[in-house]
């Protein structure tokens, strides 16, 4: 008879199965987290000194892909235009110019906030002399503390005498003059064609239309009819007077 052995029996897994996850918790947990991420920028950004908020606000001018973090060489110098750090006598934009090709990288066009404050601090050794390098140093960060990029006015027209000759239409010439009445409004096709004067007077005549005002002036005053007259003698050698009226 043959031995029987009892078989070996695997443990129960006694780990619960895992519920299949809910969609709408774990959005919620996502739209958590990525508040709580938020909260925390808002708060860094909220705690930036008015130096960088600067440093920011001039990064970003002109250039709609900026992010604030990086500033080119240009927007230094405006910066610096902008905020009196040059003052052209200790500071010019040469010395600006000189400090941002040594503070950047080699290979890099831009500078970031803490290259900015060391190329600050060492134009503040130039603009403020006479005071301690700490003391030179706050010095200039007053002047750019708070402070944005100055945006300038319109350009004004400048009036000249070339300028002038082109848009004083009194002072055109030739077929351009044609084109324009004496206010200097545009005639329109009156100005660009030849139209036909079909008024039966000549070009340049300056009595058209008062023809008819001196016959009536003549009637009214009592003064002879002329042409009457040598009608009436002229039918008066033929003998015919209903021609004219008179039986």
């Amino acid at each position: 008879m043959a031995d029987s052995k009892p078989k070996s029996t695997k443990p129960a897994n006694k780990t619960p199965p895992k519920s299949p996850s809910d969609p709408a918790k774990d959005r919620a947990a996502k739209r958590l987290s990525c508040d709580s991420n938020s909260s925390h920028e808002g708060a860094v950004a909220g705690d930036l000194s008015a130096l960088e908020e600067a440093f920011r606000k001039f990064a970003i001018h002109g250039d709609t892909r900026a992010t604030g973090k990086e500033m080119h060489g240009k927007n230094w110098s405006k910066l610096c235009k902008d905020c009196h750090v040059i003052d052209g006598k200790n500071v010019t934009v040469t010395d600006v110019d000189i400090v941002f090709s040594k503070i950047k990288g080699k290979s890099s066009r831009t500078i970031t906030f803490d290259q900015f404050k060391e190329a600050l601090q060492e134009l503040s050794k130039k603009r403020f002399k006479d005071k301690s390098d700490e003391e030179a140093v706050q010095e200039i960060y007053k002047l750019i503390e708070g402070k944005a990029p100055v945006i300038s006015g319109v350009t004004k027209a400048i009036s000249s005498p070339t300028v002038s000759r082109l848009t004083d239409t009194s002072k055109f010439t030739g077929s351009h003059k044609e084109r324009f009445d004496p206010s200097g409004k545009g005639k329109g096709r009156a100005g660009r064609e030849d139209l036909v004067d079909a008024s039966g007077y000549v070009s340049g005549y300056k009595h058209a239309g008062t023809y008819d005002h001196k016959v009536q002036g003549s009637k009214d005053r009592g003064e002879t009819d002329w042409p009457l007259v040598s009608r009436i003698l002229l039918l008066a050698l033929h003998e015919d007077w209903s021609d004219i009226g008179y039986p």
